[in-house]
């Protein structure tokens, strides 16, 4: 087996992009582990991701998903991230060390059609932000932080998976 396929594969994208589904298909093509790091903030804080924008706001989910991010230790691992993991550099430093970043991006129309529960999904939102602000906000972090841009639209979950594992060369 090559360095290559010890490294994590790293999904970021919007809310509704299809970085769980997406990465559970990858790592099953990839003989790889899989963690969704929103799983791991609900274990860890033992209430939902929108439990804790009700109670505490977006910017404490956003610490929250900070400290999680900056505590994963994986090797060969797919792991799809939260929707706002790219605001924290710190923690995206720490991902892209032993792993290729992959951005999946979908459309707002896409996103807007798939997600269909915006009030209990615990999207981080600022107080008076709309999806569509929110959206353009993140548009450039994940570009920044993105080894490997791919496009969601218009193809299977599985096909998507088979295109990312033929970019990073596995």
């Amino acid at each position: 087996m090559s360095p290559r396929n010890e490294k994590n594969i790293v999904l970021i994208g919007m809310p509704g992009a299809g970085k769980s589904t997406i990465g559970i298909i990858l790592a099953k093509q990839t003989s790889r582990n899989y963690v969704d790091t929103d799983v791991l903030i609900q274990v860890e804080e033992n209430r939902s991701l929108q439990d804790i924008m009700d109670t505490e706001g977006y910017m404490a989910l956003r610490k929250i998903e900070e400290r999680v991010l900056l505590s994963t230790d994986y090797t060969k691992h797919v792991i799809a991230t939260g929707g706002s993991a790219p605001y924290s550099d710190p923690a995206m430093q720490h991902l892209k060390k032993k792993g290729m970043v992959v951005f999946l991006k979908v459309s707002i129309e896409t996103l807007k059609k798939r997600i269909r529960n915006f009030d209990t999904r615990g999207i981080a939102l600022k107080p008076g932000q709309s999806f569509s602000d929110l959206f353009q906000e993140r548009q450039v972090l994940y570009e920044k932080y993105a080894d490997l841009i791919i496009d969601g639209e218009g193809t299977s979950q599985e096909a998507i998976g088979v295109e990312i594992i033929r970019c990073l060369g596995e």
